[in-house]
């Protein structure tokens, strides 16, 4: 229920924008934002290594009176199971576990629409005790990587698109996952890619998306049923690559709680279902010239630029040991399989979906690349930090590309890492990504990955138990 509003007065301030959905400049126009709309608790969020938010919840009152927030520096050396792993040469714990700061970015302030209460939240970037920005936190190392685009003069632009299942809800983990019931009463089937009748099985949920997304101040560009069976995709607009990250961290949550809703779940696992085209998150991605507003990768006559090749040139060269970031987990790897409609190379061609790295039919204003290997269980800031941090290595070293793929790339070697071990060590052995990400982010992340490798090998697998329990 709303707070009791009193009759304003003559001299009462009417909000700047009191129509606006999301963000505010200052923290008067958020004092101001938060009345307008009787809000009673403000939840103070930010993304883990994972990408799960975490946080802290407190009265509107309490947030606009300069209260400090902390969370403990261990939050970010723990792992998805909420386990903590053994100290390495690289891999350490705060000594005394001091508190890290939440700043809040007010201009993601947004409601919360599936809470019942006048509820906002808000992403808040994370410092240590003087202030200065704690580099490994997953905002801060994209904040970084733009950092040095800015330095060159460019800004890049971005656009993610994020595949998720509709599944049943399944409250045992030893059983598989399967497609829930649409509004037909069936459980929907594979092979519904762009059908529009799949999409429709599902009305009154992507209602609920739409209508939580609009809420927030949201924008989806389109939305489409992909070949999985309940396998949806959220395309977003292009733009600043924090505010796509931003984005796309909320969208998670929101697609989840839209499920819940409906009493089903949404999962972004990579490949969450065995026998079915795993879920990826694409990355469109383009590089302006601050001052002219030009695409870089355009000479003035339309035709490809240096940078263009180059971009893609270090993408080749880099994305291999950078997967960790965009593949994070044993299950992202069951997804970069031969055949399984993921590429499994790091080769490029132009309108080319075999790829890794695709570029579109475009006109020259609108020249990018698309990175297809990233999938949706990657935390977004860390995905985003990883794919442009490679084309930017390549455009500053100029590497060149290899020719682009005519044909299939489907078929032949696979080049790239195919499990998480190999992945963590090709991250840590190159040492060009300790000026881009950082030598105490990669030994955190590498720390982080090794132990949820470790706690997914206590588990007995039913494969292990269908094959070796009466054979070996």
């Amino acid at each position: 229920m709303l707070r009791p509003q009193s009759a304003p007065s003559k001299k009462a301030v009417i909000p700047p924008d009191p129509g606006s959905k999301r963000g505010v400049s200052n923290w008067k126009e958020a004092a101001t934002w938060l009345r307008a709309r009787g809000i009673e608790d403000i939840e103070c969020i930010t993304p883990d290594l994972a990408g799960v938010p975490r946080g802290k919840m407190m009265p509107s009152s309490k947030f606009t009176s300069n209260t400090s927030l902390a969370l403990p520096s261990a939050l970010y050396r723990h792992t998805i199971s909420g386990e903590y792993p053994d100290e390495t040469e690289n891999f350490r714990y705060e000594p005394r576990d001091s508190d890290l700061k939440l700043v809040p970015d007010l201009s993601t302030l947004s409601v919360v629409p599936w809470e019942s209460d006048p509820t906002a939240q808000v992403i808040c970037d994370i410092v240590n005790v003087d202030g200065q920005n704690v580099s490994y936190t997953p905002r801060n190392v994209l904040k970084n990587v733009l950092r040095l685009y800015e330095e060159k003069g460019w800004k890049p632009v971005v656009a993610p698109e994020i595949e998720f299942y509709l599944v049943a809800m399944n409250d045992d983990p030893d059983y598989p996952l399967h497609p829930p019931k649409g509004r037909s009463g069936r459980s929907i089937v594979g092979g519904q890619g762009y059908s529009i009748a799949g999409i429709n099985e599902f009305d009154e949920l992507i209602d609920d998306i739409y209508h939580f997304s609009e809420k927030q101040g949201l924008e989806i560009d389109t939305l489409i049923h992909e070949e999985g069976p309940a396998q949806l995709e959220i395309n977003l607009r292009h733009g600043n690559p924090i505010e796509l990250a931003d984005q796309v961290f909320m969208f998670k949550r929101t697609i989840r709680e839209a499920a819940l809703k409906h009493g089903i779940y949404a999962t972004f696992m990579a490949k969450p279902m065995q026998g079915q085209p795993g879920s990826a998150m694409h990355i469109h991605q383009s590089v302006v010239d601050i001052k002219t507003g030009k695409n870089v990768f355009s000479n003035p006559d339309g035709s490809a630029s240096p940078e263009f090749f180059h971009f893609i040139g270090g993408m080749q060269k880099y994305v291999p040991s950078s997967l960790v970031m965009l593949a994070p987990y044993v299950n992202s790897y069951r997804r970069l399989t031969p055949d399984m409609a993921a590429p499994v190379n790091n080769a490029w061609g132009y309108d080319n979906r075999t790829t890794a790295f695709r570029v579109p039919v475009s006109d020259a204003a609108a020249r990018r690349v698309e990175n297809r290997l990233p999938s949706s269980d990657a935390n977004p800031y860390l995905a985003l930090a990883a794919s442009l941090a490679c084309g930017y290595l390549g455009i500053v070293k100029e590497i060149e590309p290899t020719a682009a793929a005519e044909g299939s790339e489907n078929e032949g070697s696979v080049d790239l890492p195919r499990g998480l071990l190999e992945a963590v060590a090709l991250l840590e052995s190159e040492p060009d990504f300790n000026e881009v990400f950082g030598s105490e982010f990669i030994g955190i992340y590498a720390g982080v990955k090794r132990g949820e490798f470790e706690t997914f090998m206590q588990v007995i697998s039913p494969w292990e138990r269908e094959f070796l329990l009466l054979n070996v």
